[in-house]
């Protein structure tokens, strides 16, 4: 069910395409799940483990590190792993329903960047923003074109990405890093969409 939902339109992961893609009998399938749904909430739970795994071994190193592994690990699962790719679709309910486990990711990432809490030339808010900005986009733009899951996108976007963690740099403004909490304002602009 895994690459039928991860490389195909949810209508592909009917229980006559599963069983013939399985090799199995419907007898078979029935006997360990009451029905597809039950199936796809497995696979859920299976790419959920996953990402938790990815996110808890990229966020083990220095703050800056670990956004950059978790983005190159991120995209070598995707390109590699049909669980992830069909859990990404799946809510936990095994529909394709929002919140998807691709929008729990996203939520994870950013609580994960604003708990670290470092000195960055913007507020870690914005920061963590972008980064969810940036995942999102490479889940995203790797199921058109895979080569966004390579390791070498996320490394040719990286130095761009690093510099704004940088406190030693500044902002580029004269002002300096600001510390998260400090007394520089954010930039007016729109209201931050919801990541959860």
């Amino acid at each position: 069910m895994a690459e039928l939902v991860a490389d195909g339109p949810p209508s592909d992961a009917g229980l006559v395409n599963v069983c013939q893609k399985a090799g199995v009998s419907r007898g078979a399938l029935y006997h360990h799940f009451a029905s597809t749904a039950m199936l796809a909430a497995a696979v859920y739970e299976e790419a959920h483990d996953r990402i938790v795994a990815l996110i808890d071994e990229a966020f083990s190193r220095e703050p800056a590190e670990a956004l950059r592994t978790f983005l190159v690990t991120l995209g070598e699962s995707l390109r590699t792993d049909p669980i992830v790719r069909a859990g990404m679709k799946l809510a936990g309910d095994g529909t394709f329903q929002s919140p998807r486990l691709r929008d729990q990711m996203l939520a994870m990432l950013h609580e994960r960047l604003v708990l670290a809490g470092r000195r960055a030339a913007f507020p870690v808010e914005d920061l963590a923003d972008l980064v969810v900005l940036l995942a999102a986009g490479v889940e995203s733009l790797g199921r058109s074109d895979p080569k966004w899951w390579e390791g070498r996108s996320v490394d040719r976007l990286w130095p761009m990405l690093q510099a704004l963690f940088d406190s030693a740099g500044g902002s580029g403004d004269g002002r300096g890093a600001a510390r998260v909490g400090s007394s520089v304002p954010s930039p007016a602009g729109p209201e931050r969409p919801s990541v959860r």
